[in-house]
């Protein structure tokens, strides 16, 4: 047995002290007990590209293999958005005759479909339609403009796109630049429809899914390390890159997910329970690997019950806690503090909150301590990134209130070491550099960008841009970014993106972008600009020319004129360090 666990020194600042017989167990007494010959979290080594890789023997081998999971969920809500519900069995009605509805439209294994639209109902049906049949689903970010839309469209030789009405408004006019896309289907659209067809005419409402006949899903042999999706991440070039994602990837989440909720229950002394359908509240798009990967995969193995909301108000997450009896949320810290600090939260009755589980950008510790005590819920956190299809640490529980300052320690199948600068070197345990990590949740790539996949994965091993170090436990802090990024609530912005555009303006001369602190998104974007001599112009001017180019999250808040040239060292790196005092 584990020796009772000292408090960290932050951990006591936050007003947590571990419980007198907690930890009950180690963590590696943990991962030997659920991880032993014969148990559901069992590993195996398997060969994935040349390198050997720790993989969940258990896993569900593709994706059709979750729908099939899905499925038998039967009459169990799914999906629940405004006034609609979905069932396990209504979906997967609507998942296997828009599968070969796809099919007949010339849609088989390694085609791209392409996935724009908010959080609704119809997301899960066209995705795994999609991929059940080999396709690989691209799930586009819904608030990128008409041109970056058009870019991920073009870029990932889509042929057939499933969108809503908003975004199709945005994309229409730009098809002409998607020289590939053949079939394009829009959902909720109202008024006529010109190059496009109506995903209602095959499908109905998600309310009339229910009456769609019983299908099977179409035939098709899908390996684990088959192609199944691409997800775009921000470019340093000012180009998004497309994360391209197997089967493995996606389905490697429901495990890393289970085994951590499973060693957090094994540190208490407790025996595992049962496994019990919960209900949550999805709050953050599934457009993200977060969401899609972590959050939508795990849900429908277990038979979840997700709600959506049309846009995130903390008014109406407290009504939908309170009338479905909520038993988790979470997604980005920002949505976290919300729940917290909203005045209203004091006449709902939230008590069903059992868990608020956050990724995507830093939280503070403070978070941590106030959704245990005011919420009296267990918090969650992790690190990952597109390239990771989400999962590579889990933080949660005492743990996370033990180390309020760390992301958790590799799930069980993944390998963390912190390199030096130039990526020769492995560093001492306790140094910081830069983190490195691999598993079978590492994509293969970049979709049609060899030289940036060259530069990022080597050997199994992601390059993941951040500064971190590891403590003698395994432990992963995260330290600072190496890439020139700012984390805006969870939306990823690389500062070269907005920049370009803002040296795009025939008065800017020299632009860096910054991140100012900002309690619930955490940072948000910033610029400092110089301007040639004899120009002019305003922040609401540049701003403007920002928002005309760019997802609006990418927009910065604020815009400060500097006299002279950016200060810079003797590389030409501008030092932003040293822009602070403009804010």
């Amino acid at each position: 047995m584990a020796s009772n666990a000292k408090p960290k020194d932050l951990a006591s600042a936050i007003g947590w002290t571990p419980p007198e017989n907690w930890p009950a167990r180690s963590r590696a007494e943990c991962k030997a007990i659920l991880t032993a010959p014969g148990m559901r979290f069992e590993m195996e080594e398997v060969d994935i590209r040349g390198v050997k890789t720790r993989v969940w023997k258990n896993a569900p081998p593709n994706l059709r293999a979750i729908a099939l999971l899905g499925q038998s969920h039967g009459d169990r809500d799914f999906v629940i958005y405004q006034g609609e519900r979905m069932t396990y069995d209504a979906w997967f009605r609507a998942v296997a005759t828009l599968a070969h509805e796809f099919q007949s439209r010339g849609i088989g294994k390694g085609d791209r479909v392409a996935l724009a639209m908010r959080n609704l109902p119809e997301w899960p049906v066209v995705f795994f339609a999609a991929v059940t049949i080999g396709a690989i689903c691209v799930p586009l970010n819904a608030w990128w403009t008409g041109g970056e839309l058009a870019y991920g469209l073009a870029n990932s030789g889509t042929k057939l796109l499933v969108c809503d009405e908003e975004r199709w408004e945005r994309i229409a006019e730009l098809r002409d630049q998607c020289p590939e896309l053949e079939n394009v289907l829009v959902t909720r659209h109202e008024g006529e429809l010109k190059d496009a067809s109506r995903l209602e005419d095959i499908l109905g409402t998600p309310d009339t899914y229910k009456d769609l006949p019983t299908r099977t899903l179409p035939e098709v042999d899908i390996a684990p390390e088959d192609d199944a999706t691409i997800f775009y991440t921000s470019g340093t070039t000012g180009k998004p890159k497309g994360a391209l994602g197997t089967h493995r990837n996606l389905c490697t989440n429901i495990m890393s997910s289970g085994f951590g909720a499973a060693c957090a229950v094994l540190r208490r002394g407790e025996e595992i329970p049962a496994p019990q359908p919960k209900t949550t509240l999805t709050v953050i798009p599934l457009f993200h690997v977060t969401a899609c990967s972590a959050g939508l995969m795990g849900a429908i193995a277990a038979g979840n019950t997700m709600i959506f909301m049309y846009r995130w108000d903390p008014v109406e997450a407290f009504q939908i806690i309170e009338r479905e009896k909520v038993n988790s949320t979470g997604g980005v810290p920002t949505i976290a503090w919300q729940l917290l600090e909203h005045p209203e939260r004091k006449n709902y009755d939230l008590s069903s909150i059992e868990a608020i589980a956050y990724g995507g950008a830093p939280a503070a510790p403070e978070l941590v301590r106030r959704i245990h005590q005011e919420f009296g819920a267990l918090p969650g956190s992790g690190w990952g990134m597109t390239e990771t299809m989400a999962t590579v640490t889990g933080h949660s529980s005492e743990d996370y209130l033990n180390r309020p300052d760390s992301c958790g320690p590799a799930v069980a199948v993944a390998d963390l070491k912190i390199m030096s600068e130039d990526g020769t070197r492995e560093l001492p345990t306790g140094e910081i550099g830069e983190l490195w990590a691999r598993g079978p949740m590492i994509v293969k790539g970049y979709w049609d960008n060899p030289e940036a996949t060259a530069e990022t994965f080597i050997d199994g091993w992601v390059r993941t841009g951040d500064l971190a170090r590891l403590d003698e436990e395994g432990w992963c802090y995260i330290a600072d970014r190496a890439k020139d990024m700012i984390i805006r609530g969870g939306e990823n912005i690389y500062s070269s993106e907005v920049e370009n555009v803002l040296y795009d303006h025939p008065a800017v001369t020299d632009a860096a972008l910054v991140g100012i602190a900002h309690q619930q998104l955490g940072e948000e974007p910033a610029a400092v600009v110089h301007l040639a001599p004899g120009m002019h112009a305003t922040e609401s001017e540049l701003q403007e020319w920002v928002a005309e180019r760019l997802a609006k999250f990418k927009v910065p808040v604020k815009i400060a004129f500097s006299k002279e040239t950016l200060p810079r060292n003797a590389n030409g790196k501008i030092l932003k360090k040293e822009l602070s005092s403009f804010f």
